[in-house]
């Protein structure tokens, strides 16, 4: 037990604690715990910070944002309360090889809308990256660990960059995120804003089109060096059949400069679904034509 909630199992671990399926006793629902870990505790005032951005993305009640029911404490060990969510997270899936393009692009729009909805609000993620995305069984995408950011910062610049996550600070100066993912100025430890988000998307939508990470190395320093001044490979290079206009979106989202980068994430909803209506579209002009083709034959 932690407090009125039973430990059903373990979900997982990251570099801010373990989360585990629980039990609410008192409400009878199942939710996902994340028991964070001694290094992500914070101080009174950070926590309060935390509650406050925690409320307003709760407030919205979106379809693609996993509802954070509680931040408590039990026994001295800190805790987050979340829905739960039955699925695999993005990474899980990715493990497999590249999403089939419709797919990709439904992901992908789902993500958008909930990242313009935050963005609205005046709050950026800024660690945007598979295993922050869960795609339940039926296909409806939740995003995780908004306001987590803020949760975690510290004054100190203490600790290693590693490749799966790292520097928790987001002062101008210090760094937050995840190294293959991270937006060129969070690499650069300056301050972001939506648009580093934008950047995020566009490394997380390359990677679910290609298989492959935008931004890789042997070495921390190597994919820090590739954020900064790398250009990954044009998606169109790497499959074959992709829409030219995918690419290209991809590749404004991936610009360096932020003031040349896709400046809104409803922006880039709404050039996603155009271009999912256009793959749609054409595949009922090939359906049609192969209907009519067999018609023809059929009377001949």
């Amino acid at each position: 037990m932690l407090g009125p909630y039973r430990i059903l199992g373990r979900l997982g671990a990251g570099g801010m604690g373990v989360v585990y399926k629980a039990q609410d006793t008192r409400l009878g629902r199942t939710v996902a715990i994340k028991v964070l870990s001694a290094e992500a505790l914070p101080d009174p005032e950070r926590t309060s910070r935390f509650l406050q951005e925690a409320r307003a993305v709760s407030a919205l009640d979106h379809p693609n944002i996993v509802t954070l029911y509680d931040l408590a404490e039990a026994e001295g060990v800190h805790f987050i309360v979340m829905q739960y969510v039955a699925g695999k997270t993005l990474r899980q899936l990715l493990e497999h090889g590249p999403l089939p393009l419709d797919d990709a692009l439904s992901c992908a729009m789902q993500i958008a809308d909930a990242l313009a909805r935050v963005h609205a609000i005046g709050m950026v993620h800024r660690d945007l990256k598979p295993e922050n995305v869960m795609v339940a069984d039926e296909g409806l995408v939740k995003i995780l660990d908004f306001g987590l950011a803020k949760l975690i910062e510290r004054s100190e610049t203490s600790g290693a960059l590693t490749l799966d996550a790292k520097r928790r600070e987001t002062q101008e100066g210090y760094i937050l995120g995840t190294t293959p993912y991270m937006s060129p100025e969070q690499a650069q430890g300056r301050k972001v804003d939506a648009r580093t988000d934008v950047f995020s998307f566009g490394s997380v939508l390359y990677e679910m089109v290609t298989g492959r990470r935008a931004f890789a190395g042997e070495s921390v320093a190597a994919v820090l060096a590739a954020v900064i001044r790398g250009e990954p490979t044009p998606v169109t290079e790497l499959v074959p059949g992709v829409p030219p206009e995918l690419d290209k979106l991809i590749s404004r989202a991936l610009r360096k400069d932020v003031e040349r980068r896709s400046q809104s994430m409803a922006d880039v909803r709404v050039a996603l679904a155009e271009i999912l209506e256009d793959l749609e579209s054409g595949k009922s002009i090939v359906k049609q034509d192969a209907r009519v083709a067999t018609l023809r034959i059929e009377v001949e």
